[in-house]
Formats: C-alpha cells, structure tokens, sequence
C-alpha cells in the first residue's frame, strides 16, 4: 500500500474524487453569497451552473474526499477499514488550492468536501472546519460550499461549519435503525439524527437573527440535505418514501437523497444484482420525492401497506391516477391549481399558467398543448368545457394499455442500465492541474 506521504497532489486528487462518488447528495440550492469585490467568485440564486449526468448526479462541484482513510467498517462501503485500498488525506491547504485553481479554470462552480473518518469523528471535523474557515478567509472564496457533517463529531465543531458552508448534510446511510445496526455497527441513529436536529434548530434561529439584524453571519443558508443508499436491507419503497416524507417534516431538509446500492466489496452478505444496481426503483423514487415536495402528496397516497412497492412500467402519479379513476376527468376551466397538479401530463409550470390564463376566457385543447401539458398523457384525465379531447372510456384497464403504447421518457442510465460519475479527468488527454 503507498504511503500518503508518497502521493502527489494530482495522486490524491484521483483516489479522493474516485472515492466521493457513490456520495450523490451534491446539488445546491438557490443561495446567495456575494463578495462585493473582496474575493474570488459568487454564489448567487441564479447563477451557480450546474451539469447532471442522466441518473441526476450533480458533476459541476469539485466533490471530493478529504480523506478515505477510516476508522469504520461499514459492509456496504469501498472505504471500510477492512479494505485493502491505496489510502490517501488531503491537507486544508490543498484542498483550498484545489478548489481555487479549479474555479479559475472555470471548471467547477463550488466545491463539496465529504470524507472519511480519520482517528475520531471529532479530529476529522477539525480538519474539515479549518478547510473552510481558509477558503472563505485567507483565500477569500466565496463560491458554493456543501460540507458533509461528521456523524459522532461535537455538536460545536458542526455548528461552526456551519457559518462557513452554504449546505450541510449528514448521510442516513440506510433507512432503518435495524439495518444500520446490521451494516454500519459503528454508527447509531442517535449520532445521526441528533446533529441533524441541531442545524435545524440553529438554522431557524439564525432566521430570526437575520430579521433582526442585517449583517448577521448567515448559517447554511441553503439548508441541509441527506442521503439513503436503497436495496442494500429488504425495506419496501413505501417504507422509504414514509422515512423520506418523515425526514422533510421533522427535520425540515432541503433534499433527500437515493442512491441505488451498489456492491463495490462483492460482499456475499450483501445482495449481489445480477443486473446492476436498481436505477429503476432509484428514478421511481425521485420522481415520488418531487411529488411530495412539489405536488402535495402524501406517502400513503402514493403507496400503501397494500400497495407497497412503485409500478415499473408507470411512474407515480400516473400510477395513482389509474387507482383512483374516481376523481377524474377534471374539468380544466373550473380546477383549483392543487387538482389540475394531480393530473399526469400537468406540472407546476403548466399548471401555474391554466390557473393564469383561464382568467381571460375558456381554455381548449390547443391553448393547453401551447402550454407545454403533455396531452397524450393528460387528455384520458381532464375535460375543457366539459368535452374531452377523444372518446374515452374510464377504464383502469383501458387507460393503462394506452398510457403503457405512449411510453414514459426515462433516463438513459435507467434505461441502459449505465452508471457512472464523470471524473475531472475524463476527455482530459493528460494532467488537467498543469
């Protein structure tokens, strides 16, 4: 095994970016942090650029490890302790250097720093806070910054962070006490949830700071996010979206993350899927995510204990739609923006702009197509001036066969089957830091 004191910059570079990437919890939020002319670099609601790979990882952030190097031996993970892998630890100094002089090639647009656990939870949260208490002094960086929390760490190190990064997040890792405790036995819920509680409660008093006082140091500003790897324990996917809806509510999280699992140990006590990991179940998940944060939905209305698991031929809330052919069709001109959200084909924007026009006079099927509503999915759901668009019959076995010949877009990962994140290095043709 090489020595870390071995390695060149460009060497750890490599073997930390590698390392951060089955981390997915990495986009950013609207945030605003101006330098006024002091520093180097903006984070601005609308002006952080942002690439995704088809399966929704984020690739515009230098997203990297400060170190693989850990004192845990979690089953599930390429760094466990157990693992003979070449090991390598940034110092602060280099990742600010990093980061600054990718910023300056335009590569990047923030920076998300994760890592292992070096030592103690405590040591390694020292490090972490130094490397972002030197990018927004000395180096006068002021460009988006998502910073892991160190699970275990003290509470104090985590909330002074926290006046340096713009998000924070700390891994739920798996969705269940029970299959944490079976996976990852060093870490408990308790160390987990209980710095999560603490950035919300410091966020929300930060809040008020701020309408008090102006120049108040902002704290994560762009709140905080988590992360749970899915199909490595046997929890059916209404178990996730009820952890995932319990999560937004108590905790108020910006974000929850999926990631597929994927079996990097070739562990035979874990689940070894013959055909990759579940990008499927991944993407269901999501696009039931969104429909929580964005469409009103409940967990138990997407799924039951009866109902446990998404349909793989339709997505969520075409799935509901079908099992609840009760409340259709709706009637364009006279729904509330609430319902028409509920019909598959309509999404926020489109419903926005019905609610909008249909103050000036009655909408037809033209006026909703020029809106961008997605007619070959929506017109089995909805009437204009109480006609529809086609003959229809309300039919779940009739609507589905139709909606199933229309097809679904998915992701090409989802349906390739490919996974990957893009390296810094990809297309490079050599050293891309000289």
């Amino acid at each position: 095994m090489t020595e870390a004191g071995n390695l060149t910059l460009m060497d750890k570079l490599r073997i930390l970016s590698d390392a951060a990437k089955y981390d997915v919890a990495c986009t950013s939020s609207g945030v605003d942090r101006r330098n006024a002319g002091r520093g180097l670099g903006n984070s601005i609601a609308a002006g952080i650029c942002h690439s995704f790979s088809a399966d929704g990882r984020c690739i515009s952030l230098l997203k990297i490890l400060f170190t693989n190097e850990c004192v845990f031996d979690c089953r599930y993970c390429l760094n466990r302790s157990s693992n003979d892998v070449l090991r390598a630890t940034f110092t602060p100094e280099e990742v600010c250097e990093l980061t600054v002089g990718f910023y300056k090639r335009n590569f990047i647009e923030g920076l998300f720093l994760s890592s292992g656990i070096v030592r103690s939870p405590n040591y390694t949260m020292e490090l972490l806070l130094r490397t972002v208490q030197l990018l927004r002094t000395k180096y006068q960086f002021f460009g988006y910054i998502h910073l892991k929390a160190i699970p275990g760490a003290d509470e104090r190190l985590i909330e002074q962070a926290g006046y340096y990064a713009d998000r924070m997040s700390i891994n739920l890792e798996l969705p269940t006490a029970e299959g944490l405790k079976a996976l990852a036995p060093h870490k408990s819920r308790n160390t987990i949830l209980k710095p999560m509680r603490r950035i919300q409660l410091r966020a929300q008093e930060n809040k008020n700071e701020l309408a008090l006082y102006r120049n108040a140091p902002k704290f994560v500003p762009a709140g905080q996010s988590t992360q749970m790897i899915i199909g490595a324990t046997g929890e059916s996917d209404y178990e996730l979206v009820q952890v995932a809806q319990s999560l937004y509510k108590k905790f108020s999280l910006k974000r929850v993350f999926y990631s597929a699992f994927v079996n990097v140990n070739q562990d035979t006590s874990l689940p070894m899927p013959v055909q990759g990991p579940p990008l499927l179940r991944e993407h269901r998940l999501y696009q039931a995510d969104w429909l929580m944060r964005f469409y009103g939905f409940e967990a138990d209305e997407l799924l039951t204990r009866e109902h446990p698991n998404f349909n793989t031929v339709f997505d969520p809330k075409c799935d509901w739609a079908l099992r609840h052919l009760e409340q259709f069709p709706v009637e364009i001109n006279r729904a509330d923006y609430y319902t028409l959200l509920r019909v598959p084909g309509i999404g926020v924007q489109s419903a926005r702009k019905i609610v909008g026009a249909r103050r000036f006079g009655a909408l037809n099927f033209e006026d909703l197509r020029k809106m961008r509503v997605v007619l070959k999915r929506a017109l089995y759901f909805i009437t204009c001036s109480g006609r529809m668009m086609y003959p229809v019959r309300m039919e779940e076995g009739y609507i589905a066969r139709n909606l199933a010949g229309a097809g679904e877009r998915l992701p090409d990962a989802v349906r390739n089957g490919g996974y990957r994140q893009l390296s810094f290095f990809d297309g490079a043709g050599g050293e891309v830091w000289q």
